[in-house]
C-alpha cells in the first residue's frame, strides 16, 4: 500500500511513486542504510557545520546498532526525539527542516515508514533551498530512487 505524504512539499508524484514502489520491497534494515545516507546527504547539501553533534552522532551509532541487532527499539525512539528537539530549537527554517531528515532517518529503525517520511522532508529541505523549483526536486527525488536502489537488500 503506498505511502503518504505527511508534510505539505512541492513534489513529482510520479517519482515519490517510484521510490515508494521500491520503498515497499525493502527490509528495515535497507530502508535504515538508505535514511541514515540520505540524511548524510541532506546535512552536505545545505552545509551542516555541526555534524560531530553528540546528539546526531549517537542517533546514527544506535540506528547502526539496532541494525545489527544491538539496540533496543526504545533506544532508536528516544534517540530521533532528541534529534527532533534539537530541530525544534534552531531558527533556521531549513536547518530545522534536515534535521527533520536526520531525526526520522534515525527513527527508521522504530518504525519503516519514517524512511519515506524522511525523504519527504528532505524534499521539504530543496523547497526552501530552491522555492519552486521542481527540476531541483526531481533531480533530489532521482537521487534518492537511485541511492535506495543501489543498496543490497540483507536482514540481520
Amino acid at each position: 500500500m503506498a505511502t503518504r505524504t505527511k508534510i505539505r512539499i512541492l513534489d513529482d508524484a510520479e517519482l515519490r511513486q517510484l521510490l515508494d514502489i521500491e520503498y515497499e520491497k525493502s527490509s528495515q534494515i535497507k530502508l535504515c542504510k538508505y535514511a541514515l545516507s540520505l540524511a548524510e546527504h541532506i546535512l552536505t547539501t545545505i552545509g551542516y557545520s555541526d555534524t560531530d553533534n553528540p546528539i546526531i552522532k549517537t542517533g546514527f551509532a544506535v540506528n547502526e546498532s539496532w541494525q545489527r541487532g544491538k539496540a533496543r527499539m526504545h533506544d532508536v525512539r528516544q534517540a530521533g526525539f532528541q534529534i527532533h528537539q534539537l530541530a525544534k530549537e534552531q531558527q533556521n527554517p531549513i536547518t530545522q527542516a534536515a534535521l527533520r531528515v536526520v531525526g526520522q532517518a534515525v527513527a527508521t529503525g522504530h518504525m519503516r515508514e519514517h524512511a519515506m517520511v524522511s525523504s519527504d522532508y528532505a524534499v521539504k529541505v530543496i523547497n526552501l533551498l530552491f522555492p519552486d523549483d521542481i527540476n531541483a526536486v526531481r533531480q533530489e527525488r532521482l537521487w534518492q530512487i537511485d541511492h535506495m536502489t543501489s543498496i543490497k537488500d540483507t536482514t540481520v
